[in-house]
């Protein structure tokens, strides 16, 4: 089965990022994927965008040449509250919301706090996926965050570039992390994480993940734009009509 939907990706606005959202929609044609989500990192992060940016997403077309374009942002776990550096009415402009630990913003600290304030993010209802859940650097109780996530319909990521460019030894901890949200009835997604646009799709190394889980396909977002559409509207996003050819 190929995979057409992505829900990660970086433009140079995160400057450590390399790619225009014109080089992500060439790369989108060239690869065949149908959809894909623009989600640069959270102002509190160092060399973030402005929060301005995310406002201004609405001025991105929905579809470029065939390919459908997410207004996204990944937000950052600023506590163990849960809270994130995005808020209020703002938030529903987005179509999708990512949130994750990074060092900047939230150092890491030990297990408990990882777990609290990762399922308080969860349970606060602002936010569709938590990305790269299974860092080794925030050790979390994978059980309990994996039925929190299937209790608030929240999806927990498989991110590719966790067993390629960062985030070294998510191996085991992302097959436990699959294995417990396909017993929890959750939902998973898996995203490139894309810092430069020739990644943009590229699950080889998360779907290997998926397989020795034994994840249902059926759960997992990237199956189709339907499916993550869907995940959306249920999650309380606008329907967007534009989406519709997809």
């Amino acid at each position: 089965m190929k995979y057409l939907v992505d829900t990660h990706a970086h433009t140079i606005a995160s400057t450590h990022a390399y790619s225009t959202v014109h080089d992500y929609i060439a790369v989108a044609k060239e690869k065949g994927l149908r959809l894909f989500a623009i989600t640069d990192h959270g102002p509190d992060m160092a060399d973030a965008p402005h929060f301005w940016h995310f406002v201004n997403l609405r001025v991105l077309p929905r579809i470029i040449d065939g390919v459908g374009i997410l207004r996204g942002i990944e937000a950052n776990i600023k506590n163990d509250a849960g809270d994130i550096d995005y808020f209020g009415d703002y938030l529903q402009e987005l179509d999708i919301v990512l949130a994750g630990f990074h060092e900047p913003v939230f150092p890491p600290a030990d297990k408990q706090a990882h777990t609290r304030a990762m399922i308080n993010t969860i349970e606060s209802g602002n936010v569709d996926i938590i990305t790269h859940p299974g860092n080794p650097a925030y050790p979390i109780d994978i059980t309990a965050v994996a039925v929190a996530a299937a209790r608030s319909h929240v999806a927990l990521e498989i991110n590719n570039s966790s067993f390629k460019m960062s985030r070294k030894g998510s191996e085991a901890n992302c097959v436990a992390i699959a294995k417990a949200v396909r017993d929890a009835g959750g939902l998973l997604v898996m995203g490139s994480d894309s810092h430069v646009a020739f990644s943009l799709g590229e699950f080889s190394q998360a779907l290997a993940i998926i397989e020795e889980a034994e994840f249902p396909c059926d759960r997992l977002l990237n199956r189709s734009p339907e499916a993550l559409l869907s995940f959306l509207a249920k999650r309380g996003h606008k329907t967007v009509d534009d989406f519709a050819e997809l």
